[in-house]
């Protein structure tokens, strides 16, 4: 038996948001379209996108998405497009401008925090942090 899953998400412009992702993901490709849905891929998973009234349904920060990026020049690239309309937050996290959450941080984060010697540093230092910035992290964690 076989079963897969993809995430569907509800937007007033369907093929706008998705379009907007495309924007940012070098690896995003249309599926399908018609009227009511567009089915896409984005960094290799797939997405159904449903036309819905914008007062109707709200994204809040229950479900969200993370990247994981190994530069810092990665993390300005998503943390730029999706603030430029969207909205910041803390320790990496942010609204885009379908008020989907996001948070982009450094695959460097996962072997701090693992390390019980330089967890407490790194935490420390990224509690303080709106955006990641690697280098910051690692001058905490000498």
């Amino acid at each position: 038996m076989s079963t897969n899953f993809s995430t569907c998400l509800w937007a007033y412009d369907a093929k706008g948001m998705a379009e907007y992702y495309k924007n940012v993901f070098a690896d995003f490709q249309f599926i399908s379209e018609n009227p009511m849905a567009v089915v896409f891929e984005m960094t290799g998973v797939r997405f159904m996108c449903l036309n819905n009234e914008p007062a109707q349904l709200a994204f809040n920060e229950k479900i969200s998405f993370v990247l994981s990026v190994d530069t810092q020049e990665e993390i300005d690239h998503y943390w730029n497009y999706f603030t430029q309309e969207g909205q910041a937050g803390q320790c990496g996290w942010l609204r885009d401008k379908y008020g989907v959450s996001w948070q982009v941080v450094p695959r460097l984060l996962g072997k701090l925090m693992t390390n019980t010697e330089t967890a407490p540093k790194a935490a420390y230092a990224f509690m303080q942090m709106s955006k990641f910035d690697t280098a910051k992290l690692e001058e905490a964690v000498r």
